[in-house]
């Protein structure tokens, strides 16, 4: 029997993490892998696309009807979609109330205590936005996602948020086996984005996966609640995603401790590529009008 993979799929918030995690996955279930997909964002969109749903009934909310926790059945809050996928979603407390890391947290025990990581090959998490809640930190924290796949892009936030996230990766790997698999950058067209994914992987101690092209189509699959992998399975960019998960399935044991960079050496690295210019410090603070005085 293979041994399971726990992989998880973090990024800025806003990113295309969630399309580019279920395109990935439904690529990986193609070539005959057996997925449990565990969405980690109270949003609860991390399976739509996988289970053609608006959104899955999550965890904390089923529990809050039934009572506890301990009063669900594994059927209650897993789905099957695409290729025989599972799904299931965390969930998260009402906006603005409670800790939404508390789902992630409850969700995974009871999903190890019923038995839903039998029989899979890979169990993906699917994390909102950055490392700074200890309980979106909880899959790495814990030891339960290995391996990590940042989705970024050539826009300086979403090069902070991989550089955040890559610390993230360093505070735990000490204590146990999380790794970061590499860069995932989703293009947005900025300029020069490909190389500027490729150095921010090289300072980061770690490897571009894959550069994965913009293209309409995603928003037309998007749009019927698929992915590309399933809407148009013989396109271009369908390819790509097969392309990502082949990368990803070869990428078994290749993980790194990844070497963080200051928010001095980011800039340094913008920079160099000509991105942002050379901070000058005699316009900082001044207005309109005192500037052109």
């Amino acid at each position: 029997m293979s041994k399971l993979r726990q992989i998880a799929f973090y990024g800025k918030g806003g990113i295309g993490k969630s399309t580019t995690s279920q395109n990935t996955l439904a690529a990986l279930a193609e070539m005959g892998q057996k997925i449990l997909i565990v969405g980690c964002d109270p949003k609860a969109d991390s399976t739509r696309l996988i289970l053609h749903a608006k959104a899955q009934d999550t965890v904390l909310s089923l529990a809050a009807e039934a009572g506890s926790v301990e009063d669900l059945e594994l059927e209650d809050v897993l789905k099957i979609g695409f290729r025989g996928i599972k799904c299931v979603e965390s969930g998260g407390p009402e906006p603005g109330v409670g800790c939404a890391g508390r789902g992630v947290i409850t969700s995974i025990n009871f999903l190890e205590e019923n038995g839903a990581y039998d029989d899979v090959d890979y169990v993906s998490y699917d994390v909102l936005g950055d490392v700074v809640c200890g309980g979106f930190a909880m899959p790495i924290r814990e030891n339960k996602a290995q391996e990590i796949y940042i989705v970024m892009s050539g826009e300086m936030m979403a090069m902070y948020a991989a550089n955040n996230i890559s610390k993230g990766i360093l505070k735990y790997a000490n204590s146990g086996g999380v790794r970061l698999g590499g860069l995932i950058c989703n293009e947005r067209k900025t300029d020069k984005e490909y190389e500027l994914a490729e150095a921010l992987a090289k300072r980061l101690g770690t490897k571009l996966i894959h550069f994965v092209p913009r293209n309409n189509v995603v928003q037309h699959a998007e749009l019927r609640r698929m992915t590309v992998v399933e809407y148009d399975p013989n396109c271009a960019q369908a390819q790509e995603y097969r392309t990502l998960a082949n990368k990803v399935h070869a990428n078994a044991g290749n993980g790194v401790i990844p070497t963080p960079i200051t928010m001095d050496e980011l800039e340094d690295l913008l920079m160099e590529f000509g991105i942002m210019s050379k901070e000058d410090e005699s316009i900082v603070g001044k207005t309109a009008a005192q500037a052109a005085a």
